[in-house]
């Protein structure tokens, strides 16, 4: 029998969310930059992914157990970084942490989350990995570099999508920056949302808990330099010993400086439409890096991405690996401690329907389903 589902579809859970947190924690979690253009865009473009089914043939079982860096993973998708995560819904890092060791899945860790590298990691086993905002001091770089290195993660997560703040309409208008501001609006708004004020007095207000020890000698003020040069890269590929991956990768030029500087994998991905609404999608910008580059890297995607049928369609273009941010706030926003548990499995359930009606048996045997061309690599 079929798992009864209250909110089961993604419709369901953004608009149990919306109704559940303040307004403008909602429209800092759903919206992108300038227009909003580059958000409705990324899934728009996913949604001209087909695949092809083969009927006629023996009834294959798929298999979603993925390797990425000498892990076996049971799924192909993880959790992306989301900073201000207790913003949106107070405990949520640590809500996602035990889903992700549960499920055996990756759960990346950001800079500006609102719990510490530490205890994260404790949750995660060792298992998490860490995304890095480059500091403008290299000195707290090194520091950056040597706790995330104590703390056991296997893999690091650089940013290069964000080499200036982009202008959010939304966020500006509702005092959401660096750190937030309450403004009588604001207030109201969290008082219409008692259950969200309630889990916040419980567990605190939201902070970010991996720069506390550094904001003294930083004078309160959190500022990063994410101008990624290949300078940087160098640096930290000879620091760092663990897996190393460069996130935000848009062009093959990228692509090329990144397998240049031994880099182990990249992250397609346009910052899933915050940053630049006049630039392309993810889904269309994959292609002729995996044409080029599938055999030198590991190449994963995120931005967009909303269904198991939309991680079948990632994969199918030459994905090894996806990774979603927005989906599992949302279903923690609707549900609390349950939803990053339902959101998983429903995931689960969706992306094994969409392989084995097309009798696809393996997550890399997606590749062969893929019908547009416009989108085929190789």
């Amino acid at each position: 029998m079929n798992k009864v589902y209250k909110y089961p579809s993604t419709d369901d859970l953004i608009k149990k969310a919306k109704s559940k947190i303040p307004n403008f924690v909602f429209e800092y979690l759903s919206g992108g930059c300038n227009e909003n253009i580059a958000v409705a865009k990324n899934t728009a473009d996913l949604r001209d992914i087909e695949l092809r089914p083969y009927y006629i043939t023996d009834h294959k079982k798929a298999d979603l157990r993925t390797e990425l860096f000498g892990h076996t993973y049971d799924l192909p998708f993880g959790i992306a970084p989301v900073g201000l995560q207790g913003l949106m819904w107070p405990n949520s890092p640590e809500i996602l942490a035990k889903a992700s060791l549960k499920h055996n899945i990756p759960f990346v860790i950001s800079t500006l989350t609102t719990s510490t590298i530490e205890r994260l990691s404790e949750l995660t086993e060792g298992r998490a990995w860490f995304q890095l905002y480059h500091p403008k001091e290299n000195d707290l770089r090194d520091k950056f570099l040597k706790r995330v290195e104590d703390a056991g993660c296997p893999v690091l997560v650089l940013i290069s999508d964000m080499p200036t703040l982009a202008y959010r309409p939304r966020d500006r208008r509702n005092g959401i920056g660096l750190p937030p501001k309450m403004s009588f609006k604001n207030i109201l708004q969290i008082l219409a949302r008692p259950e969200w004020l309630v889990k916040t007095m419980q567990y605190g207000q939201p902070k970010f808990a991996i720069m506390e020890p550094y904001l003294e000698s930083l004078n309160n003020k959190i500022d990063f330099d994410n101008r990624l040069t290949e300078q940087k890269i160098a640096t930290i590929r000879d620091r760092w010993k663990g897996k190393l991956v460069i996130k935000g990768i848009l062009s093959e030029e990228d692509a090329a400086a990144a397998v240049r500087l031994g880099v182990d994998g990249i992250i397609v991905s346009n910052h899933g439409g915050r940053q630049l609404d006049a630039g392309p999608s993810s889904i269309k910008s994959i292609g002729p890096i995996v044409e080029k580059y599938q055999d030198k890297i590991k190449i994963m995607m995120d931005s967009g991405l909303r269904s198991g049928p939309d991680i079948a369609r990632t994969l199918a273009v030459g994905a090894e690996f996806t990774f979603m941010g927005r989906m599992f706030m949302y279903a923690i926003a609707a549900l609390g401690d349950d939803g990053a548990d339902q959101i998983i499995e429903s995931l689960k359930i969706q992306l094994k329907q969409v392989m084995e009606q097309i009798s696809c048996a393996s997550v890399s045997d997606l590749k062969n389903h893929l019908m547009t061309p416009v989108y085929q690599a190789g």
